[in-house]
């Protein structure tokens, strides 16, 4: 007897001190039904002291934490009800819930628009170009047929043009020659003056054999045009490189190696030429040389064969629209400059979408994915190629943006030597699209054999596009209004004229020899 009372006693004084250290925890069903009774259920008690009086308010007392605090797991999921739902979630479908918390914009609002995702609306438009396209295209071919020749990819013409591949293949000579230049640069086996003369010649010549090959051989002017692009590169890399190498050999005359390892420059940057280092660059997809360059860990195969396919599909869609579409306009139509003026507007208008479908898959073709397949091959790292040049605000930002090997070769190369030694920014502008505006013309009115400058003056009409959509755009402080501008001078205007007038005037020179 003494035992078991001795026991109960044990056992009450340990009840008492468990429910001393847990003063919230009920420890029998009775317990649990008093709590309930006495303290509302979780969402009830939230929905009670949750708001003030405004109705706005969001706190809750302490006394209803603790008994948040003290609910068990099974009551938890017993109120949440048949959905699952805690307590929070309750609270925020309750009638008194406030459903209007914040102000807020329409996404489509002109305060809201640019903050929002529109991926669904470019499904959409995707989904549409490719519908009413699709149309188009079967309208064309039933009303016409299929007016793809087997001579736009391969021509008993093309097997003449071996004068031009024999060019294109001797090219090679011109780098080599600027190595064995610069290494004696580097040994000191020649002075500065003589090393800058040598890369003159170098350099002009790389540029002029091309174009006297071209201007002496009845080549096709898409051979003209390939070899000419070539040659284009070659002579931009070749500038780089002397350039480059000059500047590594100045500071290393005026920085002690000490300077150089604390400095911000990079000192595998800084070595002198190797061959290995040519032959990189020259088939690195960039127009920059420098000694080394950031590289990717491995190549991926599979995804260069995906980009290849894509390439070849590409590339077929051209042709095709080439073909079928541009040109049997062009054939009908007259000299814009001599004609009727209404017709050349409708020739325009009417060459615009498909000249504009070109070039979006030329620039897909070579800029996303010719360039990258170079550049995984080569294991190149850095494969900014362009950027989103579509949201242009300006003319200056879409020639800043749309090629990046080619804006970096001019930053690089033009425009900052022009200010180092004095000039004015306007003069380096002018000077950089100067550069830009001759090499347009010489890789289009080369391959033709006419020069009407056609393409220089388009070039050099964009600097009063510059200072007319710059001006615009802190008028109205729009970015919609020199973007609308901006396509409307590059697709509806620019590229449909000129592919009119070199159109009219390589005809004219056949038809007269």
């Amino acid at each position: 007897m003494a035992n078991s009372l001795d026991h109960n006693k044990t056992q009450t004084q340990t009840q008492a001190q468990t429910q001393t250290q847990n003063p919230t925890q009920p420890q029998s069903q009775s317990d649990k039904a008093s709590i309930r009774h006495r303290h509302p259920s979780r969402g009830e008690e939230e929905a009670s002291s949750g708001f003030d009086s405004s109705g706005m308010g969001t706190t809750v007392s302490d006394s209803g934490r603790r008994d948040q605090d003290a609910d068990s797991k099974e009551a938890r999921k017993t109120r949440g009800g048949a959905d699952g739902l805690s307590g929070p979630e309750l609270l925020h479908y309750r009638a008194s819930a406030p459903a209007h918390r914040r102000i807020k914009e329409s996404p489509l609002s002109n305060e809201a628009i640019f903050r929002q995702s529109h991926a669904g609306l470019l499904n959409l438009c995707i989904v549409v170009l490719v519908a009413v396209n699709s149309r188009l295209i079967i309208e064309n071919i039933m009303k016409y047929g299929l007016l793809i020749r087997a001579g736009f990819w391969f021509s008993a013409r093309s097997l003449r043009d071996w004068p031009l591949l024999m060019c294109c293949l001797s090219l090679p000579i011109f780098p080599l020659t600027s190595f064995l230049v610069e290494k004696l640069a580097e040994r000191k086996r020649l002075p500065e003056p003589v090393v800058i003369l040598f890369q003159i010649i170098i350099t002009s010549g790389a540029i002029a054999y091309p174009i006297i090959v071209i201007l002496k051989c009845d080549s096709a002017v898409l051979s003209g045009f390939v070899l000419m692009f070539v040659a284009c590169i070659l002579w931009m890399k070749l500038v780089s490189y002397a350039h480059t190498n000059y500047d590594i050999r100045a500071l290393s005359k005026s920085i002690d190696k000490d300077t150089l390892i604390n400095s911000s420059f990079d000192i595998e940057n800084l070595k002198g030429p190797t061959f290995k280092s040519l032959v990189y660059f020259l088939l690195a997809p960039t127009l920059c040389y420098q000694p080394s360059y950031p590289r990717a860990a491995s190549i991926r195969k599979g995804w260069v064969l995906r980009q290849l396919v894509k390439c070849i599909i590409f590339t077929g869609l051209m042709g095709f629209i080439i073909e079928q579409y541009i040109n049997p306009i062009v054939q009908n139509s007259q000299h814009p400059l001599k004609g009727n003026l209404l017709n050349a507007i409708e020739r325009v208008l009417k060459l615009s979408v498909p000249t504009l479908y070109v070039w979006l898959c030329m620039f897909y073709c070579f800029f996303h994915l010719w360039l990258n397949i170079l550049a995984e091959l080569l294991q190149f790292g850095d494969r900014e190629f362009y950027k989103d040049w579509w949201n242009a605000k300006t003319v200056e930002e879409y020639w800043r943006m749309w090629n990046m090997p080619v804006h970096k070769w001019m930053i690089r190369h033009i425009y900052f030597p022009c200010i180092r030694h004095g000039l004015p920014k306007g003069a380096a502008l002018l000077i950089s699209f100067l550069v830009s505006a001759l090499f347009h013309e010489i890789v289009v009115g080369v391959p033709c054999h006419i020069f009407k400058f056609w393409a220089f003056i388009g070039i050099m009409f964009q600097i009063p596009l510059v200072f007319l959509t710059k001006y615009l755009q802190d008028k109205f402080r729009s970015s919609m209004v020199g973007n609308m501008i901006f396509w409307f001078f590059f697709s509806i205007l620019g590229q449909p004229m000129c592919v009119l007038l070199y159109y009219h005037d390589v005809m004219n020179r056949k038809s007269r020899t």
